[in-house]
This record gives C-alpha cells, sequence and structure tokens, in this order.
C-alpha cells in the first residue's frame, strides 16, 4: 500500500532509510568526497524508496535499450553489453515478480541498480551511465510505467464498460423516476442508467487516449535537460523502448516532468468523476427512502448499535476515493506552479500524489465491475402514485401530436394537475437515438471499439518483448 503522505520524524525517517550511524550514509550516483547531513539525508529522500519499486522494471528497461545504443556508438563493446544485458534481464525479472529489493543504505531504485551491475560485473557496471543523467533515467522510467499502468486502466475500463451495456440490456425495460434539482422529473429506466454511465466510459477514454499517445514519446538522451557531447542514437532507442515518437528538444524532454503528470491527473480525474457520480447515485439508489436497488448482504456492511442496518460503504469509499482524485489536478499544477524551466527537487513530491492515485483509481474500477452485477432492480418503481406526474409531458407531447400548440398544450397539462384531474398514460412512446426505447447499445459500443483500437498496445508489448529477447 502507498500512503499518499507520511509525517517526517527523523529519527524514526534515519532508521526507515537505512542511516544508523555517520559511516552508513546513503550510496548515490552523485556521490562526492563528504557525506550529508543525516536529517538533511532522510528529508530528502522521503518516500523514494519505498516508490520507486514501482519504477524497477521500467527502469531496467530502460537500460537495456541504453545499452544497446551505447554499443553501436562505440562505448561499450559487444562482450560488455551481452554481460549487462543478460544481468539486467535476470534483475528485471527479479522486479517485475516484486522481489527486487533496494538494500539498506542506497538511496533509490538507479543507484541499486548499477550497484548490483558493478558488484558483479566490475567496469562494465560503471560504463551504463555514459550518455545519460538520472534526470532523463527518471523520465524514461516514469513514461514506461504510466504508460502500462494506463494500458491497465484502458483495460479496467473496457471491463466496466461491458458489465454496464450488459446491465442495461438486462433492464432495458424496467422504468424509474429520472431527477432534476432532485426532483423527481421525467420517467427514465435502468437501461438509460446503466447506459449513461458506459457511454460517459467512452469520452474518458478518449482523453486517456489522448494522454497515451502525449506520454508515449521518448525522454531518453536528453540528459540532465541539455543533452549531451556523446553522438547518442535517441531514435534507436526510441524504436527499441516502442515510443510512438522522440521529445526531439532536449529542454522540453525536461520539461515533461511535471506536465506528463498533470495531463495524467486530467484523466483520472474524469474518470473519476464518472465513477465517483456512478457511486453516488448507487448510494442514494439503496437507501429505504428511494429502494430501487438492493445488494446482497454479504457486500454491505452494519452498524455497531443498529441491528438492521445494512449500509453501503463499498461505494460510499468509491465515491469518496474518486472525489480525491478529482482534485489531483490542483495538486499536481499546486506543486509544479512558477517553476522555471529545467529539473528541480520539487518533481519528486509527484510521485506521492501519482502513484497512489492511480493504484485507488483502479480498485475502484475493479470493485465496481464485481459488484454491480450482484445488483436487483426493483421493477416496481413507478407503481408508486408519488411518480404519476413524471409523465405529464408525456400528455403534453400526445396533446401536440394532435395539433394543439406546445404552450397550450403545457398550460391545459398544468391545469389538470392542480385540480387533480391529471391521467398518467399507459405507455411510453420513446423512439429516437438514446431514448427509452431506442438505447442504441450496439453504437455505443461501437465508439468504445473505436477508441480502444486508437491505443497501440500490441505495438509496444511487441517492442517490449523483443528488447527482453534480444
Amino acid at each position: 500500500m502507498i500512503h499518499a503522505f507520511t509525517p517526517f520524524y527523523p529519527s524514526e525517517a534515519l532508521a526507515k532509510a537505512g542511516i544508523h550511524s555517520p559511516i552508513n550514509f546513503l550510496m548515490k550516483l552523485w556521490q562526492k568526497s563528504y557525506t550529508v547531513d543525516q536529517q538533511i539525508e532522510a528529508f530528502t529522500v522521503g518516500q523514494d524508496r519505498e516508490l520507486d519499486r514501482y519504477l524497477a522494471p521500467y527502469d531496467i528497461l530502460g537500460s537495456l535499450a541504453h545499452i544497446r545504443m551505447l554499443e553501436k556508438i562505440g562505448l561499450l563493446n559487444a562482450e560488455e553489453q551481452g554481460k549487462l544485458s543478460s544481468k539486467l534481464k535476470e534483475l528485471y525479472q527479479k522486479a517485475n515478480s516484486g522481489n527486487l529489493e533496494i538494500e539498506q543504505g542506497v538511496e533509490d531504485i538507479h543507484s541499486q541498480i548499477e550497484l548490483l551491475l558493478t558488484r558483479e560485473l566490475g567496469d562494465a557496471g560503471k560504463k551504463i551511465h555514459a550518455g545519460r543523467s538520472r534526470n532523463d533515467q527518471v523520465l524514461v522510467g516514469l513514461r514506461l510505467y504510466f504508460r502500462a499502468e494506463l494500458q491497465e486502466i484502458a483495460a479496467l475500463t473496457e471491463r466496466l464498460f461491458i458489465t454496464l451495456i450488459q446491465l442495461a440490456g438486462k433492464h432495458r425495460h424496467v422504468l424509474l423516476p429520472g431527477y432534476t434539482h432532485f426532483q423527481a422529473a421525467m420517467p427514465s429506466s435502468f437501461g438509460l442508467w446503466f447506459s449513461a454511465f458506459a457511454e460517459s466510459l467512452v469520452d474518458d477514454l478518449r482523453l486517456l487516449q489522448s494522454v497515451y499517445h502525449n506520454i508515449n514519446q521518448n525522454p531518453l538522451g536528453s540528459a540532465a535537460g541539455y543533452g549531451t557531447s556523446f553522438p547518442l542514437d535517441r531514435t534507436m532507442t526510441t524504436r527499441l523502448l516502442g515510443f510512438r515518437d522522440l521529445n526531439y528538444n532536449v529542454v522540453h524532454a525536461q520539461m515533461g516532468r511535471g506536465k506528463s503528470e498533470l495531463f495524467l491527473s486530467y484523466a483520472l480525474a474524469a474518470l473519476a468523476h464518472t465513477l465517483g457520480k456512478l457511486a453516488a447515485d448507487v448510494v442514494l439508489y439503496v437507501s429505504q427512502n428511494f429502494s430501487f436497488l438492493s445488494f446482497p448482504d454479504e457486500l454491505t456492511t452494519g452498524s455497531s448499535i443498529m441491528p438492521h442496518k445494512k449500509n453501503p460503504d463499498v461505494f460510499e469509499l468509491i465515491r469518496a476515493r474518486c472525489n480525491l482524485l478529482q482534485s489531483l489536478p490542483v495538486q499536481v499544477s499546486q506543486l509544479t506552479t512558477s517553476l522555471p524551466s529545467g529539473y528541480h527537487r520539487d518533481f519528486q513530491l509527484l510521485k506521492e500524489s501519482i502513484f497512489p492515485a492511480i493504484q485507488h483509481l483502479k480498485d475502484c474500477l475493479g470493485i465496481l465491475t464485481y459488484a454491480l452485477p450482484q445488483a436487483k432492480v426493483n421493477s416496481s418503481i413507478l407503481e408508486d402514485e408519488r411518480y404519476q406526474y413524471l409523465f405529464s409531458v408525456e400528455v403534453v407531447n400526445e396533446l401536440v401530436l394532435k395539433g394543439i400548440p406546445f404552450r397550450e398544450a403545457y398550460q391545459k397539462v398544468g391545469k389538470q394537475i392542480e385540480e387533480g384531474q391529471f391521467e398518467p398514460p399507459q405507455e411510453l412512446r420513446h423512439s429516437h437515438e438514446g431514448s427509452l426505447g431506442n438505447l442504441c447499445l450496439e453504437e455505443i459500443e461501437r465508439k468504445m471499439e473505436e477508441v480502444l483500437k486508437g491505443f497501440p498496445f500490441e505495438e509496444v508489448e511487441k517492442a517490449v518483448e523483443e528488447l527482453l529477447e534480444g
């Protein structure tokens, strides 16, 4: 579990960072001849050691591409590249299974991997950093991580979409009240309700796809943000890592730190907006005052003093998490506001907001897909006489179809309601696209299929497989 914020207590943080005595300093890629003050050390490292475990496989993929390129330009020989590649692939398997640990006294995952390579391969391990900075090393690791997480989010979103479409088809004819201003307004249906959220997910994935394409550009080779005098082949690493294109300008590549997270935060917030509204509806619909939906007892929780209570806590927590996720763009923009171009240590804190947000959103997508099919819909909601005025517009429309001007029909039905003479119709005649009688589920599914085709997931997976096999 990633925690969004950990209070800073110097003694605890020192122990957590592996600093128990003045000689037990952290191994760093930038190590000089002096030892940094221990409290400064612990404060600046923060949660990086914990969060970097998420980046470990992607940092290794970036290194695999980088050493292939270093061999091509003559900074590694074939034997060195082969040994490094073999060891990195071994570390990749460990990292992918969650078994690559950052040792006590090591600052971050980048330092850990270089330490392991140098420990086993000597000078070859020391050569791996030529032509790059930790800045672009982190940038490429983050891009690869975000790319993989977006693919997983897209897959989870598709599953929820399929669930909602299936529920819409199953309950297409079950009516429920539609509300405006929290007042019963017009007839709706569970088919309309479920498929509304399904189509909303299509729009959310469009935004997600735009962010994916923005992230799917290679920053490797920008070094500290100003390039390098080595004759790097950045096109080669772009191809090896499955990026669609380069961040060509090296300063622009470095400026992507923070901006990529901002774009990503908007995509996560958009999905959270849809899921949060869905969860909020469910919380209302299962309450006794509505009783539109119910769930099996095992999906609810109870009260410590009220024996009758069956609470929709899971949906309340989805609503709460999604509300927090919708604040993510503000967190990211405030953290990076007014920073000039170039790298700043402020960027480190972005991981503390973004990484947990990704996990929370995936959790919400998964639990909704699990819980919603177990919902039982109330098929007799509109039999309650309190909902008879939902049909007032239907009566107005019937009069208009008979040739009465709309405003006169409106006034006539209004008078019937005031005088207690209103009689609701026995059937509904909705036939236009997207209405009660014509949900257009196939058309919504087509829209989703078109959006999903716009993600280059197969292309990216193929490139990564070839990199690991080569």
